[in-house]
């Protein structure tokens, strides 16, 4: 089967088996290997990439059901050279340890963000369930949202 998408704006096709799932095209076939496959299950997160706006874990959405879709991988949220505000704040609070939850965190954060400009605590906690990391605690996590948070309210 044939299936075109548009990953991080780019239309790409596909002769790939429908059943195969995004993040194997991701990492084997377009070599984005941002996205981390972990569990395979959906429970862990670290392959979460945006489908048509909304933070979907990639390992359980069949190629063949994503025809025409648009797919925004994290190295699709910002160029390399220029970290997206989720990321540097991930620096700057020293958030990252082993890196395999890093990218679907910062995918699903970032979704967080534009959607909510100024979340509470609890709504960055709501935000992470789908999310687990295994080195650090989350605060600094939240603490790191919530500073990106805090630029936002201040007035330009």
């Amino acid at each position: 089967m044939t299936v075109e998408l548009t990953i991080n704006g780019e239309v790409r096709e596909f002769a790939v088996d429908p059943r195969k799932p995004l993040i194997d095209v991701l990492r084997d076939d377009c070599r984005l290997t941002g996205a981390k496959s972990v569990c395979r299950e959906g429970f862990c997160g670290a392959c979460t990439v945006h489908i048509d706006g909304e933070p979907v874990p990639s390992c359980l959405r069949p190629v063949g059901l994503l025809e025409g879709r648009e797919i925004v991988t994290i190295e699709g949220l910002a160029p390399f050279e220029t970290p997206n505000p989720v990321q540097e704040a991930f620096l700057d609070h020293d958030v990252v340890q082993c890196g395999m939850c890093f990218p679907g965190m910062v995918v699903t954060l970032t979704h967080l963000l534009d959607a909510n400009p100024t979340p509470t605590r609890d709504d960055v906690k709501a935000a992470l369930v789908g999310n687990i990391c295994r080195c650090t605690g989350y605060e600094r996590i939240i603490d790191a949202v919530m500073s990106v948070g805090e630029v936002r309210k201040v007035p330009a």
